[in-house]
């Protein structure tokens, strides 16, 4: 899972928060959060979590430091993001209605006796597991580094090569938004270890770099090993020459 750390309301109001947190109670369970959208809903969500949300089938509140499954830390999270933008629309005003409290929510990692997962929580609250045929989940701003994955992630592309596709789609969305900026927060969790590392890669990481150079180097020149369109050339020697104009004043 990996999450950039800029916000902006304007573009001149740009600042830095963490949108990746991370739980963990060695051996019983290690749980990763990235969020997006509206900051206030997500931190509140958050916060909300934390304190403890009972829901209505739970004889008592409940955290992901206590829900058994990773199911359940979803429904905890989906509850709190609903809650959220309920009340920030309670009672519905124009001003109200005019907010953007768009928010979402990734929910990755393993708890002791489950099995690994990652889940898409969406701020009304419903939320979608990933499965075989859905190798990653995005949220955020998507469309720029979400071509690379497409191409090149499969189910079973080795965790590695997985982490530098997910760095080479970060840094194309980086060059072409200036909404996404380093540093990133990055965590690996390897499938029933119930740990994960965690890395923070500042703009001048060396290896980030590095992989930003190599990417475009190689970028160029698969577009110039390409050939040209046949058709093109084929289409200007056979077009009409331009006429001759000439003016008298």
């Amino acid at each position: 899972m990996i999450a950039d750390t800029r916000t902006n309301a304007g573009v001149d109001n740009i600042s830095s928060y963490r949108k990746l947190h991370l739980l963990q109670s060695p051996g019983e369970r290690m749980l990763a959060v990235a969020t997006a959208g509206n900051l206030s809903v997500t931190q509140t969500a958050l916060a909300m979590v934390a304190a403890g949300i009972k829901l209505p089938d739970s004889a008592a509140p409940e955290t992901l430091q206590t829900v058994p499954t990773l199911f359940r830390a979803a429904q905890l999270l989906g509850h709190a993001m609903a809650s959220v933008r309920a009340s920030i629309n309670t009672p519905p005003t124009p001003a109200a209605d005019a907010l953007n409290v768009s928010a979402s929510m990734l929910l990755g990692g393993q708890i002791a006796g489950g099995k690994m997962g990652l889940y898409l929580i969406y701020g009304q609250g419903n939320f979608i597991e990933c499965g075989p045929d859905t190798p990653y989940l995005q949220i955020g701003e998507l469309k720029y580094g979400k071509p690379i994955l497409d191409r090149a992630l499969r189910s079973a592309t080795p965790l590695s090569e997985a982490v530098k596709l997910g760095l080479i789609s970060f840094d194309s969305t980086i060059r072409s938004n200036v909404a996404v900026g380093p540093p990133l927060d990055m965590v690996v969790i390897p499938r029933d270890r119930l740990t994960g590392v965690a890395r923070r890669i500042e703009a001048e990481d060396p290896y980030f770099r590095d992989l930003a150079r190599r990417w475009s180097e190689a970028m160029a020149s698969a577009h110039k090993a390409i050939p040209d369109p046949t058709w093109l050339n084929a289409g200007m020697e056979t077009a009409p020459a331009p006429k001759a104009m000439s003016a008298v004043g």
